[in-house]
């Protein structure tokens, strides 16, 4: 019989993946930020952040950050000795975001002495597409390419019944995706596709594209029909921390999306991760962009929307005070 592959996944979104193709048992390694599903926290921490975005503000996490890059520090911490030591065959890692994961110049840098070299896969997608792709890449890597090919197809179907419901002459609402507060970013790479294939309109960026800083005026020029917060690495609660910034911004009030109590806090595992919850993201967007066409896809806990009503009573500054959850 031939030995289970031994995998050490260095980022959420490809443990993530390895547990929906049922290799979690596998698994022999992860990092501090794999948190799902539950089964994963008790596998060993091989990577550690230096920045804990949980209890910092968003310019808190951009200073601390600079003062690391300034010190020639990499954000990361990785156990050069457990992965000696443990010798895993497969290394999932990433290339696409320095801030977010350790990424595969830190890895390679660690593997090149070791005794039996390890297949360091890089997950690296930009699109909605290539995301999919990723599940495939893995389960070439692992021996699990039936496993993968499974999955993908099931996904493909979520995807294709939210764009059945979706007729072309439907109207597309000018949506907006922020996944960051002062400063301002917004989400890029398979965030434009998700934000089209839910039935918005969306044409700040192009699908693929890197996140992009803003000024608050491009925003205001924007102006979304549908506002969606998504902070990179942050659940409701840390979205409600950084909304009261948006609210001290000139013409805030006057946009759209606030006049009309459209907007929402969304957790951002639905979409900062690119692995299988981004169909579950996929799903959440469609029902908040077309609530006429879809229901039931919102999983608890998992969206926040703007009382209007009550918020137009109140101060600006009062804005935190004025989500309710959606579940």
């Amino acid at each position: 019989m031939v030995p289970a592959v031994k995998i050490c996944s260095l980022l959420p979104s490809g443990t993530e993946i390895l547990f929906a193709l049922g290799l979690g048992g596998q698994v022999v390694g992860v990092s501090d930020l794999c948190d799902f599903p539950a089964e994963a926290q008790s596998k060993p921490v091989v990577s550690r952040s230096k920045v804990d975005p949980s209890v910092l503000s968003s310019d808190e996490v951009e200073a601390a950050m600079i003062g690391l890059f300034t010190r020639g520090e990499n954000p990361y911490e990785l156990d050069q000795e457990w992965l000696i030591k443990e010798s895993p065959d497969v290394i999932l890692t990433q290339d696409l975001c320095h801030v977010c994961e350790v990424d595969a110049g830190e890895v390679a840098g660690m593997v090149v002495g070791m005794a039996v070299q390890p297949l360091v896969v890089v997950l690296n997608p930009r699109t909605f597409a290539e995301v999919l792709e990723s599940f495939i890449q893995v389960g070439i890597a692992c021996g699990a390419e039936k496993q993968a090919a499974q999955t993908v197809a099931a996904l493909g179907l979520r995807v294709q019944a939210v764009q059945d419901k979706l007729a072309p002459d439907v109207k597309r609402p000018r949506v907006f995706s922020l996944e960051g507060i002062n400063p301002l970013v917004a989400g890029g790479h398979w965030i434009p596709d998700m934000l089209n294939l839910a039935g918005g309109n969306q044409e700040l960026l192009a699908p693929g594209s890197s996140a992009k800083r803003l000024e608050w005026d491009e925003v205001r020029r924007y102006n979304p029909e549908k506002l969606f917060i998504d902070l990179c690495s942050s659940n409701l609660a840390r979205n409600l921390r950084e909304v009261p910034w948006l609210a001290g911004q000139d013409g805030w009030r006057d946009m759209s999306a606030v006049e009309e109590g459209e907007v929402y806090l969304i957790d951002h595992s639905y979409f900062s991760r690119p692995g299988p919850r981004i169909i579950d993201g996929l799903e959440i967007l469609a029902e908040l962009t077309h609530p006429n066409l879809f229901s039931g896809l919102i999983p608890k806990g998992a969206v926040a929307k703007l009382d209007g009503q009550r918020y137009a009573s109140l101060p600006a500054e009062a804005l935190a005070d004025c989500f309710i959850s959606l579940s």
